[in-house]
């Protein structure tokens, strides 16, 4: 299933300055594999060591929160819309 993905400005160098890109996948999961191997590196960014996505990376399929949804497993239908969020500190 091919779908839109938001890159923050902080990831924009993995993706040539692209604010939106492309990918394929029926999962989550699939579809961070796919955005990985069109632009090396990102997914360090997005997720950590163990596999999971880091603790200040939030990531929205829709309007849902994937930590609410199914996690990696969270279904990417055809032309849904996935953000990848940093969180921002504060004070």
């Amino acid at each position: 299933m091919s779908v839109s993905v938001r890159i923050p400005t902080i990831l924009r160098t993995y993706t040539g300055g692209a604010a939106e890109v492309n990918a394929e996948g029926e999962t989550l999961r699939d579809v961070l594999q796919k955005l990985d191997a069109d632009f090396p590196g990102i997914g360090a960014r997005i997720l950590d060591d163990t596999g999971k996505i880091r603790r200040f990376v939030n990531v929205y399929v829709g309007d849902e929160d994937v930590r609410f949804a199914d996690n990696l497993d969270t279904a990417t239908p055809a032309g849904v819309q996935v953000s990848i969020i940093p969180a921002v500190a504060g004070g």
